[in-house]
């Protein structure tokens, strides 16, 4: 078993804590159309699974979000694999053993490396399979390679009890009284067809949507941040690869540093962006400085408010304007 550098486990954190969809971008159109035509994943002996089970999660670039947050009630246990590794297939049968073994007190997440190259993109996978354990939105352990079952109990198990006290659903399963597959909330119509929108990539229809229920209900902070998402996520699905370096080679074109914050916004260069950003409002005069300013403020609704990298922008953007 081998563990990944704690650094980049820390960089991932900063990445989870923030816009945890942003990796998606096209791949998330494509996804969608596929998954409406392709037969049921097959498990690692590449036979239909026919004993499906709530705890284990099939995960796209277009889901990983909505998996993530599942974690702020027991810990995500996600898998990155491919059909090809022959490691791979190996894990996959002890951790779905252990999914259900488990009775809900953590979740199983499994990703397609080949289907969402993305999400392995995020956490940085070098080897397959790799398993990342997520809990409160954030990674706290990982490895790499196959594990007989009984070193994952003990790794899973060590989870759970460091986790017990933080996560109220762990407890919940083991006392009996998530036995049953949970019985999801009703949801919003408005936000469903917004979301099927955006992930049929149709950036249009769902900026429409989430204005309509903002008119409708100002103070909606969900509608709000995926607003935000949806407008940023159309306009990076447009970026060119060189942004970076038009902008760079053309520091006066406002257009290029704004293009170029996004592409870095896209590729995890949260405080590059950022930075960029302000030392362009400190260039710039007028008309060109409201654009970059309210640019800028819109990069920073991607990410929780009271996020350092925002707090610290924040800071430098009053003092570039006063």
């Amino acid at each position: 078993m081998t563990r990944p550098d704690p650094r980049k486990t820390a960089a991932l954190s900063a990445a989870l804590s923030g816009a945890v969809d942003l990796g998606a971008l096209k791949a998330r159109a494509d996804a969608q159309r596929q998954r409406a035509t392709a037969p049921p994943p097959p498990t690692a002996t590449g036979a239909p699974d026919q004993d499906p089970s709530p705890w284990i999660l099939d995960v796209t670039e277009a889901t990983f979000q909505a998996a993530v947050e599942r974690s702020l009630e027991v810990p995500v246990v996600v898998e990155l694999n491919a059909s090809w590794s022959q490691e791979g297939a190996k894990l996959s049968p002890v951790l779905e053993r252990a999914a259900r073994a488990g009775g809900g007190t953590w979740l199983l997440a499994r990703v397609d490396l080949d289907a969402s190259p993305r999400i392995g993109q995020l956490f940085g996978v070098q080897s397959v399979p790799t398993v990342v354990a997520v809990a409160g939105g954030q990674p706290l352990d990982a490895f790499a390679g196959p594990l007989p079952d009984a070193e994952f109990a003990q790794w899973i198990n060590r989870l759970l009890d460091a986790l017990r006290d933080r996560l109220p659903g762990i407890s919940a399963a083991e006392a009996g009284r998530t036995d049953a597959e949970p019985v999801p909330e009703p949801e919003d119509p408005r936000f469903t067809a917004a979301e099927d929108a955006f992930e049929q990539g149709d950036f249009a229809a769902a900026e429409a949507a989430y204005e309509a229920i903002l008119a409708a209900e100002p103070g909606n902070a969900e509608a709000k941040a995926a607003l935000a998402q949806v407008r940023f996520t159309a306009r990076a699905e447009a970026l060119e690869q060189d942004a970076v370096a038009r902008a760079d080679a053309n520091p006066d074109d406002v257009d290029a540093q704004l293009a170029a914050a996004d592409l870095e916004v896209a590729s995890n260069e949260v405080e590059q962006a950022f930075r960029r950003l302000v030392d362009t409002v400190r260039r710039v005069f007028g008309e060109d400085r409201d654009r970059v300013r309210e640019h800028l403020v819109g990069l920073f609704e991607l990410f929780p408010v009271d996020d350092e990298r925002v707090s610290k922008a924040r800071r430098n953007l009053a003092g570039a304007l006063y």
